[in-house]
């Protein structure tokens, strides 16, 4: 399986583009079981997540869409009523939920340890807030231990997970192997136990990570995939670089505006279009250096990151508002990166 690299710029539209072996055997974002989405704030980590989703359950798989934060963003792309802790059905075949720590404790005692709970749970999540304050990774391994039940479980094809932000998702992924160091017996062992097993698997999980092509986003991508390796067992699946500014012009082009924006031949495309042409050739020409300037942070990227992990690329879309019509055209694109 390969990624397609877009042009860089002044490549010439006839070239061929650049591509990158994401290894022999290698899973899609889409054969797996459980895919955690992560970026940089900014960077459209809510918008990639929810239109894998989308994706998913367009191509027929029962798919759950999982917003940890719950700020309600996946409700606005998706155009539906607020999420909650219980999943229900969005659109056709698609699920979503928001976590919720303390429902997920109250589920986790009704399943596990058949302690029934009705309402809030009092004294019971005080004492929870106290033990998750003492012991790093507690509150962590509810968020976790939902999506990799709802694995074990069998009741989605494919569960996408709107991951905390990059500054997050180590503690968020580690939990599970932290507490096991830490707890060698005992119930809290082996139920992180078959939650390292879920997450270790590349076959079920993966991690994709969100970037823009900026410096800050790239940065942190990279320094991301390397502690992704070094602190959890997950596997990285992809990076997914969002908003990709088009090449509009090529270096004919660009000699072509050189030779335009001379005072005497200004004057005469003036004439001819019955108007000044200054403001359209320095769009035209702050677009090539923004592209120009994009390209050298995807070349870093593509240059620093193991080559084995696939690399997609979406369009930036120009547009002000995010919905449903939104995340299809991002679902769309994704397909399209999927199937190369």
């Amino acid at each position: 399986m390969t990624r397609r690299a877009p042009q860089s710029p002044g490549s010439g539209h006839g070239e061929d583009s650049h591509e990158e072996d994401a290894g022999p055997g290698r899973l899609s974002l889409l054969d797996r079981r459980l895919v955690f989405v992560t970026g940089k704030g900014g960077v459209g980590k809510t918008s990639v997540a929810t239109a894998l989703a989308l994706l998913a359950a367009e191509q027929g798989r029962r798919t759950l869409l999982c917003e940890v934060d719950a700020k309600g963003d996946v409700a606005s792309y998706l155009e539906t009523g607020q999420t909650r802790f219980a999943e229900r059905e969005v659109l056709p075949g698609l699920w979503a939920m928001s976590m919720d720590t303390e429902a997920s404790l109250r589920e986790y005692l009704k399943l596990n340890l058949r302690i029934p709970v009705a309402g809030r749970i009092g004294p019971l999540a005080k004492a929870f807030d106290f033990v998750a304050t003492a012991a790093p990774g507690v509150r962590e391994i509810l968020t976790i231990g939902k999506f990799c039940y709802e694995v074990r479980e069998g009741h989605y094809d494919l569960v996408v997970v709107d991951a905390a932000a990059t500054g997050h998702i180590i503690g968020q992924l580690a939990a599970p192997q932290a507490i096991n160091e830490l707890v060698r017996v005992g119930l809290v062992r082996s139920q992180t136990g078959w939650m390292l097993d879920i997450l270790s698997d590349p076959a079920l999980t993966g991690l994709a990570i969100v970037a823009t092509p900026e410096e800050m986003p790239v940065n942190e991508t990279l320094e991301l995939a390397v502690r992704v390796a070094k602190e959890t067992t997950v596997e990285l699946a992809a990076v997914v670089v969002n908003r990709v500014l088009p090449e509009l012009f090529g270096r004919s082009e660009e000699a072509v505006f050189d030779r335009i924006c001379v005072p005497g031949a200004l004057g005469h495309l003036e004439r001819i279009a019955g108007g000044d042409p200054t403001p359209v050739m320095e769009a035209a020409r702050l677009a090539v250096t923004l592209r120009r300037n994009r390209a050298a942070h995807l070349d870093r990227l593509r240059a620093e990151l193991d080559p084995a992990v696939p690399v997609m690329f979406l369009p930036e879309l120009f547009t002000r508002t995010h919905g449903l019509r939104t995340t299809r055209q991002v679902a769309r694109h994704l397909g399209e990166e999927l199937a190369l």
